[in-house]
């Protein structure tokens, strides 16, 4: 009979302890949700193949919150209050763009895109990406300070910077690092 107090005492500190545990797992868990990463549902075939239509991708919010987004970044920002897209940034700030005969140049230079192999060998249309300069699509010579310039990897199928303009990066919400859904396609994003 002695025993059965400290039963009681054991049992109810353990379940207090459990309480507390998830407690903060439970507040641990929303701060990261909330203000670190975030989950998204690709609609569309703008992102083809990289990623595909239904695909749910995990989005960084906060690497721009310390950083800027570099060439080829995949990210998520806003067109309006209620729609978002993703797309994968081609030019930064004070960067001059040009696409000729399926070549990225910026700044004069030749850009390979490596992640556009795949799309390129299935694809029988050429161009792929339809030509322009940057002072002729936007009126402008380069990407103006604090905004990037975006392209879709479907070029023919997209709605990016030749159509919108440029993306102010505050308007960017963060990088998507990986698909997670489905299942069998889980990846991290080059």
């Amino acid at each position: 009979m002695d025993t059965e107090p400290g039963r009681r005492t054991s049992w109810k500190s353990n379940l207090l302890l459990f309480t507390k545990v998830m407690t903060v797992a439970f507040v641990l868990f929303v701060l990261v949700r909330g203000f670190m990463f975030t989950n998204y549902i690709v609609y569309g075939q703008s992102m083809m193949p990289t990623i595909e239509d239904g695909e749910r991708i995990i989005v960084n919010k906060i690497g721009y919150e310390i950083a800027e987004p570099n060439r080829f970044d995949l990210i998520i920002f806003h067109v309006d209050e209620t729609t978002d897209y993703i797309k994968r940034v081609i030019g930064l700030p004070g960067d001059h763009i040009e696409y000729n005969d399926d070549q990225l140049y910026i700044n004069g230079e030749t850009y390979e895109e490596p992640f556009l192999t795949d799309y390129l060998e299935a694809s029988d249309e050429r161009p792929f990406t339809t030509d322009f300069i940057l002072d002729e699509l936007l009126f402008a010579s380069e990407v103006p300070e604090g905004h990037v310039f975006v392209l879709g990897d479907n070029r023919q199928n997209s709605v990016d910077s030749r159509h919108i303009g440029f993306v102010p990066m505050d308007e960017i919400v963060g990088q998507a690092n990986m698909a997670f859904w489905p299942i069998h396609n889980i990846r991290l994003f080059r």
